[in-house]
């Protein structure tokens, strides 16, 4: 071994330990800087040195932004669902009738229920070679790529008194604190949010771009063990020898050796699971000895040997005092129940989301009345019924959606087939106005470096009324401001200049056209190239687009269709903004492709699936995502979905890999 590939080791080897110390242990025994920058050395070296490639190496958790399509696979052991049950009074009878079958002594090990996305992980000769989601049980998605970015996941295990194959199962897990933080960042941008940690992290699993899911922070708590050469013979020390590993298992687990034991467990869970880092849903009892489980075996749907108590979801009753109505950006509009003080699941709930008009007539509420109120996924206070039985006849009047806007007063509109209203009153509606400028500055649009506070005082000043006014703003005005000094002013005015270079596709994002979100602006950007176009652009050419539809479509159509959002556009680009798409990305556009539908499917080596379809557009192609008679050709890899195989035999459409597409474009 030469000096390189030594140091090489030697830097993986001790950021391996450090990433234990930190996301299994919880004691981290170097600062974040120095990791960074040691993983930053390693991350140098294996450029320059690519011959000691290694796909467990540290510097691999990070994702790759290339995006794929997920390989179905069919698990080995299948991932059989557990029965449930809600009362003590079904554990007993699990556990007499575990008793009755077995006729002989037992322990049961009581674990806590992670409330996350199932994963399995695959471990040959000491490293992570597979993760697979549970999908229906007998096949799951491959999501090896972004496990590896789960740092609590070790991809080479510790020591060497390990199976050389063998499965090891859990749950990919959304920290609340993480929960909390992409809920606020998804609120901003008035995106819909997660209803629970585990939605979030099941979409966060899911995701096609693996840079993504390393961002999320994503946690892992695994709980059980298979394959055919087991170190012991008990679940519970299989856990334990698996925790020498390197592998995160909860600490909790407890053997209980009698049915008091295992109340004991359910009573102190039940009240102390609201102090963890996690979410959690009830507690799992397994039978301990795996020759105990062999002998009790499955049902159809679960095995024997193990059930799942569900914790009751948290109710309280308290009293309705009212109901407002908050404008958001886009001018949706939320009823909010404002509610009697009351504690639940820890925190204090005085606000309860009543989402939209049907929820509200569903409910039959009054002011006044007693309502229930429950902590959807534990996290997001919602009002679940009405004590009828406490009305009185003091009770206040219906409760009703409102017609008109509470800001402005506009009568409100409600889309065909949508659940929510709408202020259409967009340029003169204050919540609107203010959303979209705090829409226009924010980090992922323009980045210029002010908040909703500024934004407010800058308004209620008179200096901005619309997006444009922000460049018009003038350094005597912003010191005659309170709490303005020259250097905060100074910054502002260089943030506002530097906006001026970032790129159309943000540019068209940032303006804040309904429904247009950062893929669909960048897609609309790629497809029209400058502003001009898209202005004049017709709904059927809008719609040739991928993943333009007619609702995205008409929501263009309608702002350009304004004279006030026109004349906004025409100012930004008056004071510098980019309009039209980087000449760089111009000089590589083509019609080669130009009237022709292309599906792509499967999984590709030389490019990604995304990469392919930017390919075709790029061409004056269109992606469609499904095989139709207009169909002319499908670029197939991998994997291919037989559906679309089926289809596409059966209408003659030419199917075509990658080499013979790369070869058109060549052409």
């Amino acid at each position: 071994m030469n000096e390189i590939e030594a140091k090489i080791k030697t830097l993986r080897e001790e950021l391996e330990q450090h990433n234990y110390a930190y996301y299994v242990l919880s004691a981290p025994t170097i600062s974040d800087y120095e990791f960074d920058k040691r993983l930053k050395e390693l991350q140098i070296l294996e450029d320059a040195y690519p011959e000691y490639a290694d796909a467990c190496s540290p510097t691999q958790r990070v994702g790759s932004d290339l995006s794929k399509e997920f390989e179905q696979v069919t698990h080995a052991y299948p991932m059989l669902s557990l029965g449930n049950t809600y009362s003590e009074g079904e554990v007993s009878e699990f556990y007499n009738r575990t008793m009755r079958i077995l006729n002989e002594p037992f322990e049961l090990v009581a674990e806590l229920k992670y409330d996350g996305a199932s994963i399995s992980l695959i471990y040959e000769h000491g490293r992570l070679t597979r993760a697979i989601t549970r999908g229906d049980g007998a096949r799951g998605d491959d999501v090896t790529s972004n496990v590896k970015t789960i740092r609590s996941i070790p991809l080479k295990l510790m020591g060497d008194h390990y199976p050389d194959m063998f499965e090891i199962r859990g749950e990919i897990l959304l920290p609340w604190a993480e929960f909390d933080r992409l809920n606020k960042e998804r609120e901003e941008q008035e995106e819909p949010l997660f209803a629970n940690p585990r939605n979030a992290a099941a979409g966060t699993l899911k995701q096609q771009n693996p840079a993504i899911v390393a961002s999320r922070k994503l946690d892992a708590y695994l709980y059980y063990i298979l394959g055919e050469n087991l170190p012991a013979d008990t679940h519970y020390d299989n856990l334990q020898i698996a925790r020498t590993w390197g592998f995160k298992i909860p600490d909790v687990i407890r053997i209980c050796y009698t049915l008091d034991d295992v109340f004991n467990y359910l009573a102190y869970w039940d009240v102390e699971r609201k102090n963890l880092p996690v979410a959690t849903d009830g507690v799992v009892l397994k039978v301990n000895s795996l020759l105990q489980q062999r002998n009790l075996g499955f049902t159809a749907k679960s095995p024997r040997w193990a059930i799942a108590y569900k914790f009751r979801a948290e109710k309280a009753v308290t009293r309705l005092n009212s109901v407002t109505f908050q404008v958001g950006r886009t001018g949706t509009i939320t009823p909010v129940a404002n509610l009697d003080p009351v504690i639940l699941s820890g925190t204090t709930v005085k606000r309860a989301s009543l989402h939209n008009a049907d929820i509200i007539e569903g409910l039959d509420l009054h002011v006044d009345d007693y309502v229930y109120v429950e902590k959807g996924g534990e996290i997001i206070p919602k009002i679940v019924g009405v004590d009828t039985d406490a009305r009185t006849m003091l009770v206040g009047e219906k409760v009703s959606f409102i017609t008109n806007c509470p800001e402005c007063g506009a009568p409100l509109v409600r889309p065909a087939g949508e659940a929510a209203h709408y202020c259409p009153n967009e340029s003169g509606c204050p919540p609107q106005i203010k959303g979209r400028i705090e829409h226009f500055v924010s980090r992922r649009a323009m980045d210029i470096h002010i908040g909703p506070e500024t934004v407010e005082d800058l308004y209620n000043a008179g200096y901005i009324k619309n997006i444009a006014d922000l460049y018009t703003l003038k350094l005597p005005d912003l010191l005659r401001l309170e709490r303005w000094a020259e250097k905060s002013a100074k910054n502002l005015m260089e943030s506002l200049e530097e906006s001026k270079a970032v790129p159309f596709e943000r540019v068209l994002f940032a303006l804040g056209i309904r429904y247009v979100g950062e893929t669909v602006a960048k897609r609309l950007a790629h497809a029209f190239l400058n502003i001009e176009q898209l202005q004049q652009a017709s709904p059927e050419s809008l719609m040739q687009v991928n993943e333009i539809g007619e609702r995205i479509a008409q929501s263009v159509l309608n702002y350009f269709a304004d004279e006030a959002n026109t004349s906004i556009v025409k100012r930004l680009a008056a004071h510098g903004l980019q309009m039209t798409v980087d000449e760089t990305i111009l000089t590589d556009r083509s019609d080669s492709l130009k009237g022709l539908s292309i599906v792509v499917s499967g999984t590709f080596t030389k490019h990604s699936r995304d990469e392919y379809k930017a390919m075709i557009e790029q061409h004056g192609g269109k992606c469609s995502g499904s095989v139709s008679g207009k169909t002319d050709y499908i670029l197939a890899g991998d994997n291919m979905g037989p559906a679309k195989l089926e289809k596409a035999t059966k209408l003659g459409v030419k199917i075509i890999n990658e080499d013979e597409f790369l070869n058109i474009l060549e052409e």
